[in-house]
């Protein structure tokens, strides 16, 4: 069996979540609320628990101790501390519920010790806040099928924190632009052209800070770049009472294998800023360039996403909400029964239109 945590309310006992709004965990069975560092307290003297030493996970150590990180294949099984029942999770879960009597439940191994990880961004945006936000995003979407987004679906949106990496990289490069400038003069009656072209050379260095990679494999990279942006200066101390209420997962990438993904987005941004620089002529033609990146550190974070699941006409279409932000990103499907009565009331207008001009004419 595996270790976990719950956070348990003083007064009556029942299991506590953490409320993005205040800030501080919630009872709902007596409605009191807890400064998350008071439960902790709590907890410690009513445990008598040893103190450890604080880690946090360290990319050097890592790379020195794979085999300790790689996680157990197959099911883990962790003990409910409310109901006693065994709670099955797959390799990579951090927090969850008991399925029997819905306690909120840490698996404290997979973000102690070496595992830490180093600073999460708490949910901000609460349930209460997603269906203003949906009906925001469908706002003057006309062909959205009716009742896609209903309540009953809203109210199945699971809060996870996501795992990734926050890379923090060097780069300095080169590039060189073929340009030319177009000069027009009048000459008696002709615009003359005379065209210049130029050979442009750029170079430059830049410091990155906190470029993100999500560390899960199984959350689709594109959806993750698209929920994008994060304010990372609201990123804080780990601390895992904020996963009490949700799910949350660790991470299953390598990041010396995701740092590619990392070093294309600073490549690009670095690109274009050398290209940026360009300015004043006509065209201007990328020749050739060089971007080094060197001086490579990694920090492993944990940040806020809303999932939203909705099938229609047999396929699935998956939302998620950034957790911080609000922010939706998701492929929307299109009603053809909405979409033939749309353009048929467009098409009947535009006939209207030209058979009244035809009137007129005639």
């Amino acid at each position: 069996m595996s270790s976990m945590t719950e956070y348990k309310c003083p007064s009556c006992g029942s299991t506590l979540e953490f409320n993005p709004e205040k800030g501080k965990l919630f009872c709902e069975a007596c409605g009191n609320e807890y400064e998350t560092d008071a439960i902790k307290a709590f907890m410690k003297a009513s445990e008598n628990e040893e103190t450890q030493e604080r880690k946090h996970f360290n990319w050097d150590e890592y790379r020195k101790n794979k085999e300790e990180y790689k996680p157990l294949e197959g099911v883990k099984v962790y003990v409910c501390q409310s109901c006693g029942a065994s709670i099955e999770t797959d390799e990579n879960t951090a927090a969850t519920k008991c399925p029997y009597c819905d306690s909120n439940v840490i698996l404290t191994d997979k973000v102690s010790g070496a595992l830490t990880p180093n600073a999460i961004i708490p949910f901000k945006i609460t349930p209460k806040d997603l269906p203003k936000l949906i009906k925001k995003y469908c706002k003057g979407k006309r062909l959205i099928p009716k009742g896609f987004f209903d309540n009953n679906k809203i109210g199945r949106l699971q809060g996870v924190y996501v795992p990734f990496w926050l890379f923090d990289c060097h780069a300095d490069g080169e590039a060189a632009y073929m340009a030319t400038r177009v000069v027009i003069t009048r000459q008696g009656k002709y615009d003359c052209y005379t065209t210049s072209y130029y050979l442009l050379e750029r170079e430059g260095e830049v410091t990155f800070k906190n470029i993100p990679v999500d560390a899960s494999m199984r959350i689709d990279n594109d959806l993750m770049d698209s929920v994008e942006p994060f304010d990372l200066n609201a990123l804080e101390e780990f601390d895992k009472a904020y996963l009490s209420g949700f799910l949350a997962e660790s991470f299953d990438t390598d990041p010396d294998t995701e740092m590619d993904r990392a070093s294309d987005r600073m490549k690009t941004s670095m690109i274009n800023s050398l290209r940026q620089s360009a300015v004043g002529y006509n065209t201007v033609i990328q020749k050739s360039g060089n971007i080094n990146i060197d001086g490579a550190d990694v920090k492993y974070v944990l940040l806020p996403v809303y999932f939203l699941n909705c099938t229609y006409n047999g396929k699935n279409y998956r939302y998620a909400i950034n957790g911080q932000t609000g922010k939706i990103v998701g492929e929307l499907p299109i009603s053809m029964k909405k979409c033939a009565a749309y353009f048929g009331a467009v098409a009947a207008g535009v006939f209207a239109v030209v058979f009244s001009i035809l009137q007129f004419l005639l």
